[in-house]
């Protein structure tokens, strides 16, 4: 009974979101049907509820988040993301590069309108080399791939804390799967761009270096100190900030109405909303018995796991499944660790790149005039290899960690 009772906890929460809910109404469904289906009583609710909205997880992530858009604010004001772009251009002066690095520095502002400013890049890095559905391909998977493993996306902030594993260890795990990314996309695809460069004069390429430090610095000091130091996300940024503020020259003018607009509602709102759903989940004590349960099927847990996350993702989208699966994953795999981490993670990135529920998708596809399904079967090769290459490493790790 249990175990159905959480299918059709899920299957509520997968319906409302058919109907076009926002996830934070989506899972607070979910959490009421979780106390009518298991019966839970009203001083663990409450418990549950206190936990979940003021704990000091909770708070931590709300914390990430904010500290996140805020550094993302003021990238955006100073317009630091086309300088790094332009700066990365006059340096290597190869447009196979161009066609890579750009839209992957564009995609470290966490935003769904980012694919747009790498897509001219990329077509013109192309030119007439690549079809055109090649370099929407291309447009998309390169600017998404920093959404992998990066601390300045909410799903990776989100996943790191509900595993209850390090941030450093599953960022230094993802490295060799970024690498993979890269080489794929560059085997199917952007080695069909010729060599060719172009003649740039006048270019002083200490001078470029300068630039592209310049803009991506506050990034690379924000990620160094969480590697590092360890340090929760909100604690490392907030000084990078700081910095900023001052090296920048920001005014305070500038910067006022950041304040408020760095405090994304329906982020903050669906963090809060998944850290009390995790809560009752717990509450209900089914997740300490789905161990028993797996333990008896012949199939192993990490390829039911990698399953559920592929098709969850693809069907209700990258933190959905991530809120859902992954806290009951951890429980049922005990002696997972960064492993599990590592290979959950990989599955959930590749299926939000052929998912319907993935927004940028949707916007890369009418910007270049193809459609969903092309985009689909462009990446299909780079999907399979990705699996097969993610879950070997997967194992590898699991039997070395």
């Amino acid at each position: 009974m249990d175990i159905i009772k959480l299918i059709a906890v899920f299957a509520v929460i997968v319906v409302v979101m058919r109907m076009n809910k926002p996830l934070y109404i989506s899972v607070t469904v979910g959490s009421i049907s979780t106390v009518l289906l298991y019966g839970i009583s009203f001083s663990d609710l409450i418990q549950a509820l206190r936990i979940g909205i003021i704990g000091g997880d909770t708070i931590m992530l709300v914390l990430a988040f904010y500290s996140i858009t805020f550094l993302q604010r003021m990238l955006e004001k100073r317009g630091h993301l086309i300088q790094a772009e332009k700066a990365l251009t006059n340096i290597f002066n190869s447009r196979r590069i161009n066609a890579m690095i750009a839209p992957f520095i564009i995609g470290l502002l966490p935003s769904a309108g980012a694919v747009l400013i790498a897509s001219p890049i990329v077509d013109t890095a192309a030119g007439s080399d690549l079809t055109q559905e090649e370099k929407t391909f291309v447009t998309s998977f390169y600017r998404h791939i920093s959404e992998a493993f990066l601390p300045t996306y909410a799903s990776i902030i989100l996943a790191v804390n509900l595993s209850g594993l390090e941030m450093t260890s599953f960022i230094l795990g993802m490295l060799p799967m970024i690498v993979v990314l890269f080489l794929l996309g560059y085997i199917f695809y952007v080695r069909k761009i010729p060599k060719v460069e172009e003649s740039l004069e006048g270019i002083i390429k200490t001078h470029e270096i300068k630039r592209l430090f310049e803009a991506l610095w506050t990034i690379m000091l924000s990620i160094t100190i969480i590697l590092v130091l360890g340090t929760p996300v909100h604690l490392s940024v907030i000084p990078v900030i700081i910095l900023s503020y001052f090296i920048n020259r920001f005014r305070y003018k500038e910067v006022r109405s950041m304040f408020y607009t760095a405090f994304e509602t329906k982020l903050i709102l669906t963090t809060v909303v998944i850290m009390v759903f995790k809560e009752l989940l717990t509450a209900t004590g089914v997740i300490e018995r789905l161990p028993d349960y797996f333990s008896a099927m012949a199939v192993p847990p990490v390829v039911i796991f990698g399953l559920i996350f592929f098709f969850g993702t693809l069907v209700a989208g990258s933190k959905a499944m991530i809120a859902l699966a992954l806290p009951i994953a951890f429980a049922t795999i005990p002696g997972g660790g960064i492993s599990l981490l590592v290979f959950l993670m990989s599955i959930n990135y590749i299926a939000m790149q052929i998912s319907p529920t993935h927004i940028c998708l949707a916007i890369i596809t009418e910007e270049h005039g193809t459609s969903f399904i092309s985009l689909v079967k462009k990446t299909m090769p780079v999907l399979v290899s990705f699996v097969v290459i993610a879950s070997a490493y997967s194992y590898l790790l699991y039997n070395i960690l």
